[in-house]
């Protein structure tokens, strides 16, 4: 289980400065589903070395009622889905009356909840500490989101500590042998695309129920099954359960439920609805597909519902706005009917094959060696790039490393050029492949070169012909004056 953290707190107090640095990033995926507040936003955190969520809220201020409803929602909403929540108030600024009524609002959650004080350079802390403990919930952690102060300590020590129960069910989890799931593959698209239907399509009938591995409401759940001898895990980001059991606001489409769904799984299936085209929320997943470097297929659903026209327009957009994912296979189906679904196995089986292949060394460096020999990479500063060696870095996505000289300045569409030659060399189907550069280490660098006593002599002789020399043309100069 991977726990989640929401901030909340004032306007303007650093909520989402503290969630760029948490994550290491400025450019979280943005939640604009139906049914969920559009000013979230979501990340998975890069910091301390355990895994978590971060959510960042809308600020919040305080009326005679608590929240006021505008915010309250989507920040109730982040709560509900928290395992603890960073409560952000501003050292600089001081308490104000907005802040205790969130403090009210918290303490009456019975939420874990951590006070954190931001702001806090140029602060004196006794100050700081005083001025929030009528809040109630205990002394503040005191950081400077802008500056990093205190942040890493706030991770590895008082977060660590709120989350101890669930970050050593992380461990055990990575020390238990792992079992044998098959192909993980997870179904992820916008509400209302066809997630269900296709679930229980590719499961050959409605039969959920059967395998639900129940967990928490933010926990995704997983279908394990077999197709013609082979194993298989769906899953499942749609929250297909007994409707008893549907929590109305979080379990119709769970952001934090794809996002570890992406994740966890070998291959992902982006559902789009060909009745709406191709929308920002599809790319916002499929970007997020890419951050992971997860394989894909692309099912385009309900297309026995759209005419001619309509069929036409998706094409044309699949062509202007997704062509940067030409590696995945694109199959146009009917979720409801079946139409079209069966094809989508064999794309899924040799996207997995392709992402999980053990690659050759020999291979990799003789598809190199001819890459370089049809072309060369460019000059920079007058010398030519060199490209030595290469080797594997992983798999699932597959990483290339290679190594030489002034890597740093390979240009982007030489890069494209090699990403292209190792795909259509090595026959990859479905999967994104990554190439990263290392420059060599000099060898020399750092050695004195020590001469031998008739290197020295020589070099003597030659300083001293090179200075008698330019004497001779000096007197030669002058003589022709």
């Amino acid at each position: 289980m991977i726990p989640v953290i929401a901030l909340v707190g004032r306007p303007n107090v650093g909520k989402s400065t503290l969630f760029n640095r948490l994550t290491k990033s400025r450019d979280a995926l943005v939640a604009e589903f139906s049914g969920l507040t559009r000013d979230r936003q979501y990340g998975k955190g890069a910091m301390g070395d355990f895994d978590y969520f971060v959510v960042d809220t809308g600020g919040l201020s305080g009326d005679v009622d608590g929240i006021d409803k505008p915010m309250a929602d989507q920040a109730l909403t982040a709560i509900g889905e928290a395992d603890l929540v960073l409560f952000i108030v501003d050292a600089k600024g001081g308490r104000t009356a907005a802040d205790e009524e969130i403090a009210r609002v918290l303490r009456g959650d019975e939420r874990n909840v951590l006070l954190v004080a931001n702001k806090i350079d140029g602060q004196d802390p006794d100050y700081v500490l005083g001025e929030f403990a009528s809040l109630g919930l205990g002394a503040p952690c005191l950081v400077s989101a802008s500056q990093g102060s205190g942040v890493k300590y706030m991770v590895d020590e008082e977060i660590r500590e709120n989350l101890y129960d669930i970050i050593a069910t992380q461990v055990e989890d990575l020390s238990a042998p792992p079992e044998d799931q098959g192909i993980k593959i997870a179904v992820v698209g916008r509400p209302n695309v066809g997630k269900s239907t296709l679930v229980n399509r590719l499961l050959g009938e409605e039969r959920v129920v059967v395998f639900d591995q129940a967990g928490t409401t933010r926990d995704s759940i997983y279908i394990p099954y077999e197709r013609r001898g082979r194993k298989y895990t769906l899953i499942d980001t749609a929250g297909i359960r007994r409707r008893g059991k549907v929590t109305e606001k979080v379990e119709k489409f769970s952001i934090i439920k794809t996002l570890a769904a992406i994740d966890d799984a070998n291959v992902v299936v982006l559902m789009v609805d060909a009745i709406d085209g191709i929308v920002d929320q599809d790319l916002h997943l499929l970007g997020h597909v890419l951050d992971a470097g997860r394989a894909l297929v692309v099912a385009i659903n309900k297309w026995d519902s759209t005419d001619l026209e309509q069929k036409n327009i998706v094409k044309r957009e699949l062509e202007r706005r997704l062509i940067f994912i030409d590696f995945a296979q694109t199959h146009f189906i009917s979720a409801l009917k079946g139409n079209g679904v069966g094809k989508l196995y064999e794309s899924i089986n040799k996207a997995y094959e392709s992402a999980t292949r053990k690659l050759q060394t020999h291979t990799l460096n003789d598809i190199l060696a001819k890459a370089l020999q049809e072309h060369q990479p460019p000059t920079v500063n007058g010398r030519r790039i060199k490209l030595r060696y290469v080797h594997v870095g992983g798999n699932n996505p597959p990483i290339i490393v290679i190594h030489g000289n002034q890597t740093e300045a390979v240009p982007d569409s030489y890069k494209r050029y090699l990403q292209n030659k190792f795909v259509a060399a090595l026959k990859l189907e479905g999967t994104p492949i990554r190439i990263e550069f290392k420059t060599s280490d000099n060898p020399f660098k750092d050695r004195k070169n020590i001469l031998s006593a008739s290197q020295i002599k020589s070099k003597r002789r030659l300083v001293e012909h090179v200075r008698n020399s330019k004497k001779t043309d000096r007197r030669k100069g002058k003589h022709k004056q």
